[in-house]
């Protein structure tokens, strides 16, 4: 072997050696031995990450920017722990839980009634979480978690031989009562709270194609049978209750063969739709934060229909915070508990939960309740002083009820005589349940220049890579909130 190739395969195995450097650890209370859920892991000036709900973290050596010496593991009411910043894998970091008196918080702060704290945390609103242009390295996980609670036809009558009760009994039994759909993301995010350009990293999917019990999937499942049942000049007639519409045969079977051929060319060039559906879910999050004019946490906005009382205090990041809990007066929403910083009166971290439904609904048989919304967001400072989050959460759930009859009539122009040809009438009763729970963690954060932003393009032509099981290794070169127990098990059973 010459020397110039020895050099090239030792530059190569080197290479591969420092990219597969990591540290994993999980991250414990000393004395119980439980798991922390969300812990703060800061590996450098202006980064980190946070442990998932299972106490569980990992990075590259390689993306951290500004390494530090040591990295520092913290969480509210734990003494902050070092560890020599250098290549582990798999250790366990037990935090020490730390006490609090009143005379060691009022040694730098003074003596505030609730009002007050409340009246200083909108005062300094403003300031202390200002819209700054910036440029984020994210990572966003939506997992979609659906559960058919149940599924009746209700037949009563079929002139289509093959579209019999015993059919449609057997389809009730053979679609999933439940399915999930996971979608991950390794981005840059540029820009503030209200306008943002994202450029995806990498993108995965994991699901199962055959387990889809929305109602689009049920449908196809449904369309399918109806499209070998009837004639192509035939039109239907669809009847529910009072409401009824009509749909030509042709135009269903040539809708089906154009999204079919759009589904194909997406699969091979990528698709703008996934590009805008975390860019999305992403100005959600950015939307709800509690500051926002239109978010639904109002619990500052609306604060005179709040209860609050002061529990203790703790720890947060070598911050001395209040804890507030707070419940709704009357008809508001929301529970939960606040953590403010005693010196600059920041929200550092939020918890919240529906204590009602948000919205809903019902009439001629059909209901829908957002019985679900609850979450937490941490904060941190950047650079210039003011708060970003570093990691928000958001449960949002709802349940959805269908009780009417369905006629589905087929009608023949071309046919002398009677026009109907079959008619199929059913009663339909179906429950189900949707979770999303939406995850982004902000790894990293510098600011930027109006001039900078204004030159960066959106990457939107977005192919995510399709796993029919958890893939350790698809994002072995990349830091990201690990999974949870049930994201890891997820596969697909042929």
């Amino acid at each position: 072997m010459s020397l110039k190739h020895l050099l090239t395969l030792l530059n190569v195995l080197i290479f591969s050696y420092v990219n597969a450097q990591s540290f994993s650890a999980k991250v414990i209370d000393q004395d119980t031995k439980e798991p922390i859920s969300y812990a703060t892991i800061e590996t450098g000036l202006y980064q980190g990450m946070v442990s998932n709900e299972e106490g569980e973290f990992t990075f590259l050596l390689e993306n951290v920017k500004q390494p530090q010496d040591s990295i520092y593991i913290s969480y509210m009411g734990y003494e902050t722990k070092g560890l020599v910043f250098e290549e582990n894998e798999g250790i366990t970091i037990a935090l020490l839980p730390r006490l609090y008196e009143l005379k060691e918080v009022f040694l730098t702060t003074e003596l505030l009634t609730i009002k007050k704290i409340i009246e200083r945390v909108k005062d300094n609103l403003g300031k202390n979480y200002a819209s700054i242009l910036a440029k984020k390295k994210i990572f966003f996980r939506q997992s979609d978690i659906g559960h058919m609670k149940k599924m009746d036809f209700g037949f009563k009558k079929s002139t289509i031989e093959e579209l019999n009760k015993e059919l449609l009994d057997s389809i009730t039994k053979i679609l999933p009562k439940k399915s999930s759909y996971y979608k991950e993301v390794v981005a840059d995010l540029y820009g503030d709270y209200n306008n943002y350009k994202l450029n995806i990293n990498k993108a995965a999917e994991l699901y199962d194609k055959n387990n889809d019990i929305s109602a689009e999937g049920i449908g196809k499942k449904l369309e399918g049978i109806f499209n070998e049942n009837i004639k192509k000049d035939s039109y239907l007639k669809i009847k529910s209750g009072f409401f009824s519409t009509k749909k030509q045969v042709d135009s269903i079977l040539q809708e089906n063969e154009e999204a079919k051929a759009t589904l194909e060319k997406k699969k091979k060039e990528g698709t703008l739709e996934f590009q805008e559906q975390i860019s999305n879910q992403i100005a959600n999050l950015y939307e709800q934060l509690f500051f926002q004019e239109d978010s639904k946490i109002d619990v500052l906005d609306k604060s005179n229909r709040y209860n609050f009382t002061l529990e203790n205090y703790t720890v947060i990041n070598e911050m001395t915070v209040y804890i507030l809990k707070f419940t709704p007066k009357g008809g508001k929403d929301f529970k939960g508990t606040m953590y403010v910083n005693t010196q600059d009166f920041a929200i550092v971290r939020l918890d919240f939960e529906n204590v009602k439904p948000i919205s809903k609904f019902g009439l001629l048989g059909i209901t829908y309740r957002n019985d679900v919304y609850k979450g937490k967001m941490l904060f941190d400072k950047d650079e210039n002083g003011t708060y970003s989050p570093r990691f928000i959460e958001l449960l949002d759930g709802s349940y959805m009820g269908l009780d009417r009859p369905l006629k589905i009539i087929e009608k023949n122009k071309n046919v002398k005589g009677r026009r109907k040809q079959n008619e199929l009438s059913l009663k339909l009763d179906i429950q189900g349940n949707q979770l999303q729970k939406k995850e982004l963690v902000v790894f990293e954060s510098e600011n930027m220049t109006q001039s900078s932003y204004d030159l960066i393009e959106e990457k939107k032509l977005i192919k995510a890579t399709y796993l029919s099981k958890y893939d350790p290794k698809f994002w072995q070169d990349y830091s990201i909130m690990e999974p949870n127990e049930t994201i890891e098990s997820f596969k697909v059973v042929e």
